[in-house]
């Protein structure tokens, strides 16, 4: 058998039949360059979203089912060896549930499926790794409880690996996001939000968004996934040699100020059996999200949830300091002196209509973001300003609703020393 070789060598022909001469190399580069360089400010920014990325998580079910059932049998032939090996996983997989003693023929009635993850079929021989699912209409007053439980806010799943020496999410389908992905999550009182990771997703959920502080970040980040916190799973992966045992690290953290949980160590023999660890590893690790459920622990951030009501209080404390007696005088009486009071009442008519107003800002960073948002909700007479459309290292739209329209929004953020461009329905601001 023959391997067919492309002609082209990168190197000159040293005999000198088809050698290129520098010059003619030199142009050819060149003119490589150019148009790379041309090419450049549009294929980076296909090329940070283009390909396979993410792996859609799979959808919850309200059954019952239990992975990982290994049989081994004979039979008179392979149709029914296997045949064989299947009543024998669902006799199995019944008594990994803890299900009472009842004959094979009632534990069927209740399977609605059977999972093939692995199978070998032989003539007289069936050798596989199933799974079963029980439907919980049916199986659900023997195995399960028959209460209802209670389930956590919803909750934002980052898997953040770290194999190699690098970190990753959701920028190549690496086997912790896809352990996560197949993860069936309907057992569980925990509400995982599991982004899929595809498009955009994987330019704002990345391996150092966990380190990040921000709650004006934060909740505009939960609130494109209709999320109330964050989880942060966190897998670190050593490989002794090439093709042989690997050795995980698994760390829960939780929350915008990435709160330890728990950890655990697993080890795979060798790279094929990583799979099975990463799914062993996820159902250790909602153990653990468990677990600090039930002590409390997974509470959503009031600082995420609350609006404004931390910054409300803030002022009210600060008022408590500076205004004598503690109360909250008029102030035409307690502060007469202070130019700026008057300024601000005429600034802003009774009964001045509201009027949504879309504000363009660059935003080349999380602290652009911030200072953004902060500086138009700093503005009297706005009554709202969120993010509508976020794109770090590019322009960020938000969405403002503003008593008297675009013309005092322009004013104002003038005086705070923006530059500020457009008029009507939209402006642009920048330093």
């Amino acid at each position: 058998m023959t391997r067919s070789i492309s002609s082209f060598s990168p190197r000159p022909d040293r005999t000198g039949a088809g050698s290129i001469s520098r010059k003619t190399l030199g142009y050819v580069l060149a003119g490589t360059a150019v148009l790379g360089l041309g090419g450049l400010g549009v294929s980076s920014l296909v090329a940070q979203v283009e390909g396979d990325r993410g792996i859609p998580p799979l959808a919850n079910s309200a059954d019952i089912q239990v992975d990982g059932i290994t049989v081994d049998v004979t039979g008179k032939t392979g149709a029914e060896a296997r045949l064989k090996g299947w009543k024998e996983a669902q006799k199995l997989a019944w008594k990994k549930l803890g299900g009472p003693d009842m004959p094979s023929e009632s534990i069927d009635a209740m399977v609605s499926s059977v999972v093939i993850e692995k199978e070998q079929v032989g003539p007289h021989r069936y050798i596989a790794t199933l799974g079963v699912i029980f439907d919980k209409a049916k199986s659900s007053q023997y195995v399960g409880g028959a209460g209802s439980v209670a389930r956590s806010a919803p909750l934002l799943v980052i898997p953040v690996l770290y194999s190699g020496g690098v970190q990753q999410v959701f920028e190549v389908r690496g086997p912790w996001q896809r352990a996560w992905a197949e993860f069936q999550a309907a057992a569980t009182p925990v509400d995982y939000v599991r982004p899929s990771g595809a498009g955009g997703e994987s330019l704002i959920l990345t391996a150092g968004q966990p380190g990040r502080r921000s709650r004006l970040w934060w909740r505009t980040i939960l609130g494109q996934f209709d999320a109330s916190d964050v989880l942060m799973p966190m897998a670190r992966l050593e490989r002794q040699w090439p093709g042989g045992p690997v050795k995980g690290t698994f760390t829960a953290r939780y929350g915008p100020d990435n709160t330890y949980l728990g950890s655990f160590t697993l080890e795979a023999p060798s790279e094929q059996a990583l799979p099975d660890m990463m799914d062993q590893a996820v159902e250790r690790m909602d153990g653990l999200y468990r677990e600090a459920l039930a002590r409390g622990e997974l509470k959503p951030d009031s600082t995420l949830t609350g609006g404004n009501a931390p910054l409300e209080r803030a002022f009210a404390q600060l008022r408590e300091k500076l205004l004598p007696g503690g109360g909250v005088p008029e102030m035409p009486v307690a502060e007469p002196a202070v130019p700026q009071a008057p300024t601000i009442v005429t600034e802003e008519p009774a009964g001045a209509p509201v009027e949504t107003v879309n504000v363009q800002f660059v935003t080349p960073d999380a602290a652009a973001v911030d200072a953004g948002l902060a500086a138009v909700r700093g503005v009297p007479g706005v009554e709202g300003a969120a993010t509508v459309s976020l794109a770090i290292g590019g322009t960020s739209v938000m969405r403002v609703s503003m008593r008297g329209g675009s013309e005092r929004l322009a004013s104002a953020l003038r005086a705070q020393g923006w530059q500020v461009s457009g008029s009507g329905a939209t402006i642009r601001i920048s330093r």
